[in-house]
């Protein structure tokens, strides 16, 4: 009888581990990059590439980075809240088009409308690594100060905008540099 318990009970244990997985939410991954430095990266713009756009330029500014691609299902889900976002012209946004092809990038900007102030281009992804982006669209709010202050993964939602961003824009912006 005794033996049976053993795997009886690892079972048991087993099923409230996995019980307890399936109520969390998958967009709620933790990141070590929060009240940390925002990671330095200067690139190429994506509509001048011989221009560049880098964290440097953004400093003493609350600014929102957007990690998106043409080719990103979710990137359109998200897109008509950052266009309306764009219109209000609340804080500074830049976007990050991560390993994309560059007129593909501009095409799809082109056909949905472009919500950023301007576009970086990654092409190579190493720059949403050193920010730790897991996949896109991923969303970040940096302070005055260069701090990531907050990091969204996947799609925003008026939600997610109305109840979490802006809120923490006002505050940012409110505070000294």
């Amino acid at each position: 009888m005794g033996r049976f318990l053993l795997p009886l009970a690892g079972f048991a244990l087993l099923a409230v581990l996995l019980g307890i997985g399936l109520t969390l939410d998958p967009r709620e991954v933790p990141s070590p990059l929060i009240d940390k430095p925002a990671p330095d990266f200067t690139l190429p713009q994506l509509h001048d590439a011989e221009q560049t756009i880098g964290t440097a330029d953004m400093r003493g500014e609350v600014w929102l980075l957007n990690v998106w691609a043409s080719w990103c299902v979710a990137c359109r889900q998200e897109h008509p809240y950052l266009v309306e976002l764009g219109k209000r012209d609340l804080l500074p946004m830049v976007g990050l088009n991560y390993k994309d092809k560059r007129n593909d990038a501009l095409g799809w900007l082109r056909n949905f409308e472009n919500p950023y102030n301007v576009s970086a281009s990654d092409l190579d992804g190493r720059v949403g690594i050193d920010w730790g982006v897991y996949g896109v669209p991923e969303t970040f709010i940096i302070d005055k100060r260069g701090t990531i202050r907050m990091k969204h993964i996947g799609p925003l939602t008026p939600k997610v905008i109305e109840q979490e961003l802006l809120p923490l824009v006002e505050q940012l912006q409110g505070e000294a540099a």
